[in-house]
């Protein structure tokens, strides 16, 4: 592993690519209505090529596992990563397309709704993670998600646990998981909904997300990271419980790439060697500039304007 490598620290992902096709209008159409929309915007999506790109312009080495169709999208996705300087081991399906995801943006308030088909990346398994066995076992961060198949997250999880790297679990979209999942974890990234989901537990509050960690404390996860949007992330382990506020960098003008640059920036951040409360605010500083431009992946900022905002916020971390 060369010198740079080192010092900024290595991380693969296992996830999807998606074309993200983008609407904006003031409010969601009616079934069988057509309302007219205020804008249109075609750009590189998926949840893992997201945290790939947010941990990347984070300063991290990385390397990205996925499939794609042979097709207009895909070559968007291959050039994305190109220009990022990101590490691809995508695997061309033929007779299949590429992911893509419909967004609508709410033009009042930036919330989102979001329909994703995987495409091609839905056709990926263990075998993918077998094929990258040697650049995980050369990472300091595996990270995986749940919009491709569960046996190819857990395969990752597994192969990551054995040679000793950390893992990072973003359960997104929340699927019902086996309890022996749990214990390959060392950092799970629920948002509130997806903590819920998993848990059983309402999210309302701090106190409520302290609640749904310690159930998945007690399945075997390491450490539970809930993001709760404006209210910031809670870091919930067996012997600390901190609550990170959001950082507020203007207007928001989209939040469907908030969750991913979270976990990508607090990937690198942990690679880099931080502490995970320091990778936390690392996380939380750039999912909050990520929401003031439109856009997933082009929505993340490098890490220049990540430090940048570090420095002037003075921003307290408050300890339970």
């Amino acid at each position: 592993m060369s010198t740079e490598s080192k010092s900024n620290g290595r991380v693969v992902i296992l996830g999807i690519y998606v074309t993200d096709l983008t609407f904006r209008a003031e409010r969601m159409p009616l079934i069988g209505e057509t309302i007219a929309g205020s804008a249109f915007a075609m750009g590189p999506g998926g949840k893992g090529s997201n945290q790939a790109v947010a941990a990347a312009r984070a300063g991290a080495q990385v390397v990205f596992c996925t499939r794609l169709g042979n097709d207009a999208f895909g070559a968007i996705a291959r050039s994305t990563w190109a220009a990022e300087g990101i590490t691809a081991r995508a695997t061309t399906v033929d007779g299949v397309s590429t992911g893509a995801a419909h967004i609508f943006v709410d033009d009042t308030d930036g919330r989102n709704a979001i329909i994703v088909a995987s495409g091609a990346a839905g056709t990926m398994s263990a075998s993918d993670v077998d094929a990258i066995e040697a650049d995980i076992s050369a990472a300091q961060v595996f990270v995986t998600q749940l919009e491709q198949p569960l046996s190819a997250a857990r395969r990752g999880l597994e192969v990551a646990r054995r040679h000793g790297v950390t893992t990072v679990f973003n359960p997104a979209p929340a699927l019902p998981l086996h309890d022996d999942i749990y214990p390959l974890c060392d950092y799970i990234t629920p948002n509130e909904t997806e903590a819920a989901a998993l848990t059983g537990v309402p999210i309302q509050s701090a106190d409520d997300a302290r609640r749904a960690a310690d159930v998945l404390l007690a399945k075997g996860v390491g450490t539970v990271i809930v993001t709760l949007g404006e209210a910031g992330a809670l870091l919930h382990s067996a012997t600390q419980s901190v609550l990170v506020p959001a950082f507020q960098c203007g207007r928001v003008v989209e939040t469907a790439g908030a969750g991913d640059g979270f976990t990508g920036g607090f990937a690198a951040a942990l690679a880099r060697g931080a502490d995970p409360v320091e990778a936390m605010r690392f996380g939380c500083a750039l999912a909050g500039i990520s929401v003031t431009r439109a856009g997933t992946a082009p929505s993340m900022p490098t890490l220049a304007e990540v430090n940048q905002l570090l420095m002037q916020s003075g921003q307290p971390v408050s300890s339970h």
